[in-house]
């Protein structure tokens, strides 16, 4: 996928902390959830070190044209309103279905109390809405792409928006 105009500035000081950086790795540039208060919580569990995993439906990026990620991408995860945050690159990826997510993976996405009964409700509520918007039924074997991911470049605390 080709680079969004708008995150040029962004990239450019992320390539000057990770000279090797490529282009072509580029996958996408997101914002976590379905809502800004869930967007800012998710984000903020990234900066922080807490969240380094997410899920997905396999059916939300078929419906959307999103190609699966790949070990090696590169995203910019950013606030609701698109300002970049910080640089992510994808290390694992798994697809699986929902019932059969790992409590190791829940951990590793860091959110709520980290366990996988926390994980399951969350994410079934997610998913349901997700459903939803696709004209899709949830169900406990829907695929959920299970990402892991490493931050390569978050700016000063400073600099960051919000």
């Amino acid at each position: 996928m080709q680079l969004p105009t708008r995150y040029e500035a962004f990239w450019a000081i992320a390539v000057q902390a990770h000279p090797a950086l490529e282009r072509g790795r580029f996958l996408e540039a997101f914002a976590f959830g379905d809502s800004e208060a869930l967007a800012n919580e998710l984000a903020a569990l990234v900066l922080a070190g807490t969240k380094r995993a997410t899920a997905a439906l396999v059916w939300g990026n078929e419906h959307d044209g999103k190609p699966q990620p790949r070990p090696g991408d590169l995203s910019i995860v950013t606030t609701w309103q698109g300002e970049p945050l910080c640089l992510i690159e994808t290390t694992a990826v798994e697809v699986v279905p929902f019932e059969d997510v790992s409590a190791e993976f829940a951990r590793t996405e860091g959110e709520g109390d980290g366990s996988l009964a926390f994980w399951r409700r969350e994410h079934a509520a997610y998913f349901a809405r997700e459903c939803e918007r696709i004209g899709r039924t949830p169900d406990a074997r829907m695929p959920v792409v299970c990402e892991r991911f490493r931050v390569l470049y978050p700016p000063p605390a400073g600099d960051r928006p919000g």
